[in-house]
């Protein structure tokens, strides 16, 4: 991969009342962001069965919702579990997406029916629905607003009371706008998110929508444990109490705690 950093600043003389005056012009930076590789802390066991689409760690407790139709629920384990506990199922037209837990409120995306569903976190009651234009994808929290991902290169800040829109961050690589934004998650303010169908984990600003770093998570399962219908890497969990990560994929059998390595 190429390695570059390149900032232009450029200096244009103006020309006013018969007098020269210098003024500096800064244009659009084009950001190198810091590369990473990760070290495997431990590793925990994953169901095969769960077709990731979002993945949350709170109060000791992984959370994880799951997608394809007529298989999408929302399931509940402690590291070490070998099987989830499952807390809620969709309906069988309806292909589970992102999910957040926000305060005392559960909020579940739905790829392509346009809703999102909010549960109680204590009892599962559903509580109402939200209703977006185009499809749903991942969704996180910095505990105050919603940010909602659609497969482009957008990321959506949302009110959790009305699920309406108050900002677009469109995400970039060096320069570019990088599409297939997918499953996201708040470290330290920053957002961490997957690219669809790749190895790769962003660090987005949040306010300029730039990816200031890049993890690259290649070789994290190993050949042994990909099956025929082994699929993507989508999942990222962390503690903040600890600031412990965690990663899994799509019926990946195993559930891994990472250290993110500046290479």
């Amino acid at each position: 991969m190429k390695r570059f950093f390149m900032t232009l600043v450029a200096t244009a003389a103006v020309v006013a009342c018969g007098s020269q005056a210098k003024k500096s012009v800064s244009l659009p930076q084009v950001v190198q962001p810091v590369e990473y590789s990760y070290k495997v802390k431990n590793i925990y066991p994953h169901s095969t069965n769960s077709y990731t689409q979002g993945l949350q760690y709170v109060d000791g407790v992984m959370w994880e919702g799951t997608g394809e139709y007529g298989h999408s629920e929302i399931n509940t384990y402690a590291l070490g579990d070998e099987k989830p506990q499952t807390k809620l199922k969709l309906p069988r037209n309806e292909f589970g997406e992102g999910i957040t837990l926000l305060g005392d409120k559960l909020y579940q995306l739905t790829w392509e029916s346009n809703v999102c569903h909010v549960y109680d976190v204590a009892t599962g009651k559903k509580l109402r629905d939200f209703r977006y234009a185009g499809e749903g994808w991942g969704l996180t929290s910095d505990g105050e607003k919603l940010y909602m991902s659609n497969g482009t290169a957008n990321i959506y800040k949302l009110n959790p009371e009305t699920f309406s829109r108050e900002g677009t961050i469109t995400v970039t690589l060096r320069g570019e706008p990088i599409r297939f934004i997918n499953e996201l998650e708040w470290i330290d303010g920053k957002i961490w998110a997957n690219v669809y169908t790749t190895d790769r984990v962003l660090i987005i600003d949040p306010k300029t929508g730039v990816a200031e770093g890049m993890i690259d998570f290649t070789g994290l399962l190993q050949s042994e444990d990909i099956k025929g219908d082994t699929d993507v890497l989508n999942g990222i969990a962390y503690d903040a109490a600890t600031k412990r990560i965690f990663v899994t994929g799509k019926r990946w059998n195993k559930l891994f705690e990472v250290e993110i390595v500046k290479r």
